[in-house]
């Protein structure tokens, strides 16, 4: 393995923790970081939403406001780096607490996949396409359905 790809190994795997980091501490103005300004980023398999990443910042506070606490675990990436660009696929275990209208709370647990297109760009790798795969859950709670992406204007 060349030095190169050591680099670019360990700056996508920081890339990904800094997504994990961003969802988690709910800073999606971090994301701007991690994504390309033109991203298409799809929730949809899990039931979430489908948009540009100026949209899915817009969807999630909505999205996640039922959730107080829920931690994105990135583990094994499969890697194939070709140059300028990189596609993976990464383990995602996320365990959250879902609180339900009547203040009650109860954890569940969500194995999923992150299929990922990446771009090295002037400052540094970022995902360009992000595609959420469905593993299984585990415990969750009925719940109301997510809320749709909402209009950004743009």
């Amino acid at each position: 393995m060349s030095l190169q790809e050591m680099s670019d190994r360990l700056e996508i795997q920081d890339l990904f923790a800094r997504y994990s980091f961003a969802i988690d501490e709910r800073d999606w103005a971090a994301l701007d970081s991690v994504f390309t300004p033109d991203a298409r980023i799809d929730y949809s398999e899990t039931g979430g939403a489908k948009g540009s990443l100026e949209e899915i910042k817009a969807w999630l506070p909505v999205a996640l406001e039922r959730f107080p606490m829920f931690q994105h675990m990135v583990a094994t990436t499969r890697l194939d780096l070709r140059g300028d660009e990189a596609n993976s696929r990464t383990i995602l275990f996320n365990p959250m607490v879902h609180r339900a209208p009547d203040g009650s709370e109860q954890t569940f647990f969500i194995g999923l996949w992150y299929r990922d297109r990446l771009v090295r760009t002037a400052q540094g790798w970022r995902i360009a396409e992000r595609y959420e795969e469905m593993g299984w859950i585990k415990d969750a709670p009925p719940m109301e359905p997510i809320p749709e992406v909402p209009a950004t204007g743009g």
